[in-house]
């Protein structure tokens, strides 16, 4: 094998970037999002893979995996990704080991493509020319004026769908609802996601209400790990509206059990958490045999060779805190054209072009 073709050196970084101002969904709140950059060299050329989480991630690439990584071939993509696989085995390969993959997956296809000299979208075949978004945010924290103007913005830049957060307030969740459905016109699509913050019963009493604003997806009703849950709201929701999960799944057997008690309308990946892109084309080909349509969850820019390629692919979810951090890390981020997003079928790989400077005051030791 030429040296060009051989991972000589592995780089992680750790930052920690605040948000514009405090955020909350259902169940959670925060101020900073978490990211965790990989690159792996091979002669003259860098593969890019991305993370968001926290700095064990980091630590767990550098002190486990980039040993593993050093004088492999980017062409045996799977069996370097069996070796670090099979390493946590012991630890848990869910949580922070899967996040850990998934960022190294990334940049391993990445520099593959690169060595190839392709795209990713090309080496991964494509199914079609661009992905269809939908913008998503309208946090708990925001006030009702600040919600419908994040929406009607997304809706003016042609997005044909909009999500919002529900499930902190359970009370006022019908209210918000409403007056998100006020700020844009019936031509578009209104979300909500509760990040399993309501029981099942709550849920489908809700549900009635937010029918009446013309809601078509609701997110996460009840906990993800509640597939019996998700299955009972799923049965009992007025016919329009569509119950989507699967963000927090970390390995195929998540998806597999979604699909197989028939818990979802619509299957949700994250390809930073999933495994990658080994991981995510794998959760569309599960979905394609249960004729469910998938969608991604965050990273837009992460996801658009493989919602290009995965057959079953419906949009790729534009979240706000990661729009603004990729602005920030790449010098070419993808901007919608007309509510979607188009790989660069000319650059290599994925396409991005990194600027590590520009985030370099928020980087972390670990």
């Amino acid at each position: 094998m030429k040296d060009k073709q051989i991972i000589s050196e592995v780089n992680v970084h750790a930052y920690q970037i605040p948000t514009d101002r405090p955020e909350s969904d259902g169940t959670l709140e925060w101020n900073h999002t978490g990211v965790i950059v990989v690159e792996l060299k091979a002669g003259d050329l860098v593969g890019f893979g991305l993370t968001y989480a926290g700095p064990s991630t980091a630590r767990l690439i550098q002190d486990q995996f980039a040993p593993l990584l050093l004088g492999g071939a980017p062409v045996a993509l799977r069996q370097l990704r069996t070796k670090l696989v099979q390493s946590v085995r012991n630890s848990g390969r869910e949580g922070v080991a899967a996040t850990a993959v998934s960022a190294v997956d990334l940049a391993l296809w990445d520099l593959k493509a690169k060595l190839i000299g392709v795209s990713l979208a090309n080496l991964l075949g494509p199914t079609r020319e661009r992905v269809p978004l939908y913008g998503s945010g309208g946090f708990t924290s925001y006030s009702v004026a600040e919600l419908q103007a994040q929406l009607e913005r997304w809706a003016q830049q042609g997005l044909r769908w909009v999500k919002m957060k529900v499930g902190r307030q359970p009370d006022r969740d019908p209210e918000r609802v409403r007056a998100a459905r006020s700020a844009v016109t019936s031509e578009t699509g209104l979300f909500v996601d509760a990040n399993g913050a309501y029981d099942a019963r709550q849920a489908l009493r809700l549900a009635e209400r937010f029918e009446e604003s013309g809601v078509l997806w609701f997110e996460e009703p009840v906990s993800s790990d509640d597939v019996t849950g998700l299955r009972f709201v799923r049965e009992h929701l007025p016919r329009a509206i569509q119950v989507a999960a699967g963000e927090y799944g970390y390995n195929l057997d998540s998806f597999r059990r979604f699909l197989e008690a028939d818990a979802v309308d619509v299957l949700q990946a994250d390809i930073t958490r999933c495994g990658g892109v080994t991981g995510f084309m794998a959760i569309a080909s599960v979905a394609e045999a249960f004729h469910k349509p998938l969608s991604s969850h965050c990273a837009p820019a992460l996801h658009v060779a493989v919602g290009c390629a995965a057959s079953t692919f419906c949009h790729a979810e534009y979240f706000y805190d990661h729009v603004r951090i990729e602005d920030m890390l790449f010098q070419n981020a993808p901007k919608p054209i007309d509510g979607t997003l188009t790989p660069d079928w000319d650059q290599l790989g994925l396409g991005l072009l990194p600027d590590l400077q520009a985030v370099e005051e928020y980087e972390k030791s670990f």
